[in-house]
């Protein structure tokens, strides 16, 4: 597999304002990959990944309402899961998707079993890189470990977060890697932890409804942050499997591009 094609960018407008999309490929018989990011990322985290999957399809990642390049939510009411969903919709319906298959990473994973609970036609298959199943102690301290950091002369958000990136980091994962992991956290502004409040909050409702969406679904666990939750993930596969990735860790997506896409679509592809 080559990388022949390149990476687009182009927008479209949403509930919120205009709605920020990486683009890759051309439309084909194959259904297009969607591709949900994490919080507080973008798009842009699927940006070495896209061209390997785009070679005979085409392949989409929209930056959620307040990320990336896409215009904020209100802060009242709190932006929710299903309100990214409801995003995903509106790209799915502006770019006429008939039937897609979804890529959803961390919070992506919970948007992408949203998407597929609201679209079961339209979603053929799933993959869910990482399986956030909490128990209730570890979303009490994920909802303080995660509490927006207030600005202040020290910079003491940005070393937090840096240290955060430098204790994650995984194999393959360079500092340019980080620093543009880094970089992505704060284009979120002052609204940057929303994400991940809107997924603390949708914890309960994800093993559910992963539970009952009838598509196909891949869970892959790379040795990251939630390698060992996404272990619990099995009793809620319906039509699934999970398989965990040792040699892979954060920042696998652009360390080793071509192998997780070819991974990918031997899942996509496979009858």
């Amino acid at each position: 597999m080559q990388s022949k094609t390149k990476v687009r960018r182009r927008y479209i407008a949403g509930k919120y304002g205009q709605l920020h999309l990486r683009v890759s490929g051309q439309p084909s018989q194959k259904p297009a990959i969607i591709c949900l990011h994490m919080a507080p990322k973008s798009g842009r985290s699927f940006q070495q990944l896209m061209p390997f999957l785009a070679s005979n399809r085409l392949v989409v990642a929209p930056d959620y309402p307040g990320y990336g390049e896409s215009d904020c939510p209100p802060e009242e009411p709190h932006v929710r899961v299903e309100d990214y969903a409801e995003a995903v919709g509106e790209v799915m319906t502006q770019l006429n998707l008939e039937a897609v298959n979804l890529i959803g990473y961390h919070t992506g994973s919970m948007v992408a079993v949203e998407v597929a609970r609201h679209h079961p036609s339209r979603v053929k298959k799933l993959i869910n890189i990482s399986a956030p199943i909490f128990t209730q102690s570890e979303l009490d301290h994920f909802h303080q470990y995660f509490a927006p950091i207030a600005l202040d002369e020290e910079g003491a958000r940005f070393r937090i977060m840096w240290e955060r990136i430098m204790k994650y980091r995984g194999p393959g994962m360079t500092l340019e890697h980080c620093a543009v992991s880094m970089a992505e956290n704060m284009r979120g502004g002052e609204s940057y932890e929303w994400g991940h409040r809107a997924a603390f909050n949708y914890s309960q409702a994800y093993a559910s409804h992963l539970a009952g969406i009838s598509q196909p679904v891949l869970v892959m666990n790379p040795k990251d942050d939630l390698y060992e939750q996404t272990k619990r993930v099995d009793p809620f596969l319906n039509k699934g499997t999970r398989v965990d990735f040792l040699d892979w860790g954060t920042g696998f997506l652009d360390a080793f591009s071509q192998s997780v896409a070819e991974e990918m679509l031997r899942f996509f592809d496979k009858d």
